[in-house]
């Protein structure tokens, strides 16, 4: 089975996995992301801190903290994603899973078609290490910028969709929005 390369494959290979468990566990979801499993659990979290969730006081602080156990083993080059064990063993009805899959597959076209393989060495080893690198300091900012809740999830969103989809360009806008995050959070830290 090739690496995922789109939203869709990722949506396909879930999809899968529900169709051979009863329950889909995390550890399942990030076997089948394979190599790209770092994409979706950076994208993942950053999304749920744009739901009402993430307007929860100390949230966003917790999205961070994850943020940065994920992005710290991507810095450091690890190949598989670790999570700890509690983490790995939630899980959730397989026909959940399936509905889900089913429900994003509208969202899934309209993502490939805008994002997909451009500029890909931008995706690849020193690249990710220094997305890694912008999402540890995007997730310092989180303190300081509860208050304006985009501020660091959409380019840490940004920068996992572009992992996921291996798309360049995707990967500089991120980079973009990243210095933007930054220099806004200093900008309020020191006013």
């Amino acid at each position: 089975m090739s690496d995922p390369r789109s939203v869709g494959d990722i949506l396909d290979r879930l999809d899968e996995v529900g169709k051979e468990h009863d329950r889909v566990t995390v550890a399942d979801a990030t076997e089948a992301f394979e190599n790209r499993s770092y994409g979706p659990f950076l994208l993942a979290p950053a999304l749920v801190e744009q739901t009402p969730v993430g307007s929860i006081p100390g949230v966003p602080s917790t999205i961070a903290a994850v943020i940065v156990l994920l992005a710290g083993q991507m810095l450091f080059g690890r190949k598989r994603m670790w999570l700890p064990g509690f983490v790995e063993r939630r899980s959730m009805p397989a026909h959940k899973v399936r509905t889900a899959t089913d429900n994003l597959r509208g969202v899934a076209r309209i993502l490939d078609r805008w994002f997909h393989g451009r500029l890909e060495q931008l995706t690849e080893r020193a690249a990710i290490k220094v997305a890694a690198a912008m999402c540890i300091g995007l997730a310092c900012t989180v303190p300081p910028l509860e208050a304006l809740p985009m501020a660091s999830a959409l380019p840490i969103a940004a920068f996992g969709l572009a992992m996921l989809v291996r798309d360049g360009a995707l990967m500089i806008a991120a980079a973009v929005l990243s210095l933007v995050a930054v220099g806004v959070g200093i900008g309020l830290a020191k006013s």
